[in-house]
């Protein structure tokens, strides 16, 4: 496994623009990996501001080593404050293991009327429904929550190319849609777990928690209890 840490210049248009809309930024990650990804591979990514500063970084990691080249590109000029950094990384537990723990996720229900196939996604907006959906996440991810500290960071908004299906007919251009709209309920999860099934955390750190992976939730990062 790998983790990368970007360091991203918020005064820049590029950024700004990226950070308003997660498929976007997305797709600016995504430049780092061949286009048709190895089988098994998940990337996962966070965005963090610095409390003070207010200096957004990613968190990006994944199974296969990143090229980060392309930030070397006219076009990726200024992007960056610092050189991209990237190392290997694995992690072993130990049942009943306490860990600090960071997880930005969008906790969603789901609801599905008869006949449907892919059912609507609710997001969660009270904090004891939070809590609750990541306890229950914990039960099948391999580990148990000590204490959280939970931080609704709001909706997020973006919107994401529909894919070309041919050229509809002249009449219908103007009418057809192109464009999916996003909306993300993001909610910050801090604070300690205590591991109960090691190789199952182990899983749960590589491929995530809850939905909306693609668009910088999801990622798991564990620590030592400071």
């Amino acid at each position: 496994m790998y983790l990368s840490r970007l360091i991203l210049n918020p005064r820049t248009r590029r950024v700004q623009r990226e950070l308003a809309n997660p498929y976007e930024l997305h797709r600016t990650l995504m430049r780092a990996f061949p286009e048709n990804l190895p089988a098994g591979e998940r990337v996962l990514f966070r965005v963090d501001v610095a409390p003070r500063t207010g200096v957004p970084a990613v968190l990006l990691q994944s199974h296969t080593r990143p090229d980060w080249a392309w930030l070397g590109a006219p076009g990726a000029r200024d992007y960056l404050i610092r050189s991209p950094a990237t190392k290997e990384f694995n992690l072993t537990f130990t049942s009943g293991q306490t860990l600090a723990f960071r997880l930005r996720a969008n906790p969603t229900v789901k609801h599905s009327a008869p006949g449907e196939k892919q059912g609507r996604r609710d997001p969660l907006y009270r904090e004891a429904d939070q809590r609750a959906w990541l306890e229950r996440k914990g039960q099948i991810g391999g580990f148990r929550i000590i204490q959280v500290h939970i931080v609704g960071e709001g909706n997020l908004y973006g919107r994401q190319p529909l894919p070309k299906k041919g050229a509809p007919p002249e009449a219908d251009k103007s009418s057809r849609p192109r464009f999916h709209k996003l909306t993300f309920h993001a909610v910050r999860f801090e604070g300690l777990l205590q591991v109960t099934n090691p190789e199952q955390l182990w899983q749960t750190v590589q491929t995530g928690i809850g939905s909306a992976k693609s668009f910088g939730f999801g990622l798991l990062s564990l620590g030592p209890v400071h």
